[in-house]
């Protein structure tokens, strides 16, 4: 189990935005929002969620640990793929809802369950009357199927 324990969030305002104890606000399914960029050049790689757990888990070993919604289970990012995400800086937002992880990842650098770099390589176009789905030309790092299975 986790050696940190989070306090609750501080009812004052002033403290949660300017003080010094990280107390994050975890929504009602228990969770915090998690931005996460590449260290060395910006580059968004994901969006996920992290319980206290995961957040906890993440600050005591340096590797990003998740929430997986859709799996109801932690995920320790890289676990499969080798792609470690190693922490270089954790931000958390003015009212501590929300986290923005700075990391570098191991292996062949692909995020994405997808084998790409990142999740974001989609890029949404209006063409007529219609959102559309246009490819940002992102090439595959890993064949999923290999490493995930069918």
């Amino acid at each position: 189990m986790p050696l940190i324990n989070f306090p609750d969030a501080p009812t004052d305002k002033r403290e949660l935005e300017e003080g010094a104890a990280f107390s994050p606000r975890f929504d009602a399914h228990g969770l915090v929002t998690a931005v996460v960029t590449d260290a060395g050049d910006g580059h968004l790689l994901m969006v996920a969620h992290m319980n206290a757990q995961a957040l906890a888990l993440t600050l005591e070993t340096g590797i990003a640990h998740y929430w997986s919604r859709s799996r109801r289970a932690l995920w320790k990012k890289g676990e499969t793929s080798g792609n470690f995400q190693r922490v270089v800086e954790m931000r958390t937002d003015c009212d501590q809802d929300a986290v923005w992880i700075s990391v570098n990842v191991e292996g062949d650098h692909a995020t994405c369950h997808t084998g790409r770099r990142s999740c974001f390589y989609r890029i949404v176009a209006v063409e007529g009357d219609a959102a559309v789905l246009k490819s940002d030309g992102s090439a595959t790092l890993f064949d999923p199927a290999a490493t995930y299975g069918e």
